[in-house]
């Protein structure tokens, strides 16, 4: 099984560590989204990255667009979807200033909008719902040499700002009237933090798709919080877990001729499922 992986290397390396970086880089972030009880805004943020990528599709057949074209290109979509998710991300945390079930409400209705307008944009497009499909479906195969560089700067930046303001962030995710309380421009820090959720988002469907990004954002925190006694040895505990069991899948995923997204997200599941006793031990 590993030496057909390792045989495969030479087909598929670029995707195996995009892959990987994604599920680093992601389940970073996700610790503050989960330690902030805002496990949906993943999934709202998600489906409206692909908004603008329909956006962009549907531009491009208003204007005649063909394939090669600008209208067309990958970093148009991808940043026509970057555009989606950071003013998804900005939208529901302007509404969990006012609340926890306005938040709720806010992200409910930007997570439906944005999967009916990804449908309706492209619905007379016989490629753009192809398109839409396969980011819901999701798929790591056309990852390229660029996105692998892509995300290993966005990792090292996330690794240096968490490493920097662990703490400020901390406070920030479980007390935001102490963080105003202590000086912290909270409205500031939250906008920053969600354009640059929208950002790995957006680019990350581009590469990955739906469900592994979204997998990839809520599963290894998850995993994290059941193991974990504090939030702060999540942000080591949470990737760990993620490039561990994106590792496996991929494994797993090729030996067997299944898609390695949805078998990296099923071992997530399974392996959320085991840790959830060792939580409630925890709380005995």
């Amino acid at each position: 099984m590993i030496t057909d992986f390792v045989d495969s290397w030479g087909l598929f390396h670029d995707a195996y560590l995009a892959g990987w970086l994604l599920a680093a880089l992601l389940s970073v972030l996700g610790v503050l989204v989960i330690a902030r009880d805002q496990i949906f805004i993943g999934a709202a943020v998600s489906q409206a990255s692909i908004v603008g990528i329909a956006a962009a599709l549907r531009l491009g057949d208003l204007l005649g667009a063909t394939d090669g074209s600008w209208a067309r290109s990958d970093p148009f979509l991808s940043s026509m979807a970057v555009v989606g998710s950071a003013l998804a991300a900005l939208l529901t945390t302007r509404g969990g200033e006012a609340g926890g079930s306005t938040h709720e409400a806010l992200t409910g209705w930007v997570f439906l909008l944005a999967s009916s307008l990804s449908i309706l944009l492209v619905a007379h497009s016989p490629h753009g719902l192809e398109e839409v499909h396969r980011l819901v479906s999701s798929s790591l195969i056309g990852a390229t040499e660029t996105d692998v560089a892509t995300f290993a700067l966005m990792g090292v930046v996330t690794a240096i700002g968490v490493a920097v303001t662990h703490r400020r962030l901390l406070l920030l995710a479980m007390d935001p009237t102490m963080a105003a309380a202590v000086g912290m421009r909270v409205g500031v820090w939250s906008g920053a933090l969600s354009l640059w959720l929208g950002l790995l988002v957006g680019l990350s469907i581009s590469v990955s798709g739906v469900l592994y990004t979204f997998g990839c954002l809520v599963l290894p925190p998850l995993v994290a919080r059941n193991v974990c006694r504090e939030v702060r040895p999540m942000f080591l505990v949470a990737p760990t877990v993620g490039v561990v069991v994106a590792a496996v899948g991929f494994v797993v995923a090729h030996h067997w001729d299944y898609p390695p997204a949805q078998m990296t997200v099923a071992l997530l599941c399974l392996l959320l499922a085991i840790s959830a006793p060792v939580r409630g031990l925890r709380r005995s």
